[in-house]
């Protein structure tokens, strides 16, 4: 690019459980990041996550107006994504077919991430804009053996926290001279989702299915539940409040009513009893987590990477590191990475250094 050309402006938009993360880049400078955080209350209070898009959007042109910029001045709006078909690693080029496809869910996976491609393709059909795409939720590197479960036809579908999580793992192969596909991670994703991935070499083989009632339970998730008390559940609740607490009104929010984990924390710290072993449990299970993903990579983990929201609660993350510090060295990174990897993704594309993915209307992996 000319040093004399105008940067581009790139809107970048990440939907997650708790909040709407939103950040201005001028190029590869950022201008300005807000994270709005929604309570489980508020996010209630709609009934399918499609429905959030209007509030969605307020929330993010109220961003650009404190700013004092024109929304039809931005030349680039970025999305994080999910619920369409899985596809490989990439960036996407947001088109009617994947704006439809994430819209239905067509992936299976009701995940506010799907609002990034959303909100990001309107915005750029209003103004005549491009949209894009980066790492989507429902990204699929499983191996096969990850894939089955004991009732035939039904398989294991991916679903992570797949741009932070290989951010973070690039992130730290460049601090410690490592490269990434020629590495072995554990990476744990831990805020108002948790996901907990082997990365091997490059590839995320496998990992819990965070929205799909899978894994640690979180302040929006159910988690791991024996099929049989789901069944049982069900005899006297509907399916819909179930599928509600899979990713909306389950873990924190079905004990206490709030996602807010400041909330639940301060519950900890005045010595409650039920926050606490709720708070412990959380920590358990991460840790239970992270061990199963090391026998996953038969204990040749170079590295366990812990990211995310919840990584500003100290207890929390000695509690991890002493459940699983034996397996190997065990790496802190508070926050994410998102935001940067995806605009600094598309900008690589636009610049040539990267090849533009094409959504192919097609999963990675339809059954045996």
């Amino acid at each position: 690019m000319d040093s004399m050309e105008k940067e581009l402006l790139l809107l970048v938009i990440n939907p997650g459980s708790t909040s709407t993360k939103v950040t201005l880049f001028s190029g590869r400078r950022e201008v300005r990041t807000e994270s709005i955080f929604h309570d489980a209350p508020e996010l209630l209070k709609f009934r399918s996550v499609n429905d959030q898009v209007g509030m969605r959007k307020r929330v993010i042109l109220d961003f650009l107006g404190k700013l004092d910029v024109d929304p039809s001045t931005i030349d680039i709006f970025v999305g994080r994504g999910g619920s369409a078909y899985s596809q490989h690693s990439g960036v996407f080029g947001i088109d009617e077919r994947l704006y439809e496809d994430a819209k239905s869910a067509k992936g299976g996976s009701e995940h506010p991430a799907k609002l990034g491609i959303l909100i990001a393709y309107e915005f750029a059909i209003e103004y005549g804009r491009k949209a894009y795409t980066v790492d989507p939720t429902n990204v699929d590197e499983f191996d096969d053996v990850a894939r089955l479960t004991g009732i035939k036809g039904l398989y294991r579908t991916p679903q992570s926290h797949v741009l932070n999580q290989k951010g973070i793992a690039r992130l730290h192969s460049v601090k410690t001279g490592r490269v990434y596909e020629e590495s072995n991670y554990i990476v744990a994703h831990i805020d108002g989702g948790i996901t907990i991935n082997a990365h091997r070499k490059g590839r995320m083989i496998d990992g819990n299915i965070g929205a799909g009632g899978d894994g640690p339970f979180t302040p929006t998730r159910i988690g791991s539940v024996p099929v049989s008390d789901i069944v049982e559940y069900l005899k006297s609740n509907d399916l819909a409040s179930l599928d509600l607490m899979c990713s909306r009104s389950g873990g924190f929010v079905s004990y206490f009513g709030t996602s807010n984990a400041d909330i639940v924390h301060e519950m900890v710290e005045k010595g409650d009893r039920m926050a606490t072993l709720l708070w412990r449990s959380v920590s358990y299970q991460i840790g239970k987590e992270i061990g199963a993903m090391a026998a996953v990579l038969e204990g040749k983990v170079d590295a366990i990477l812990l990211t995310g929201g919840l990584l500003r609660f100290d207890d929390l993350v000695e509690e991890v590191e002493r459940m699983t510090g034996f397996i190997a060295p065990v790496y802190v990174y508070p926050g994410e990475v998102e935001q940067e990897a995806m605009a600094y993704s598309v900008l690589d594309v636009i610049e040539g250094k990267r090849e533009l993915s094409l959504y192919t209307g097609h999963p990675v992996f339809s059954g045996f």
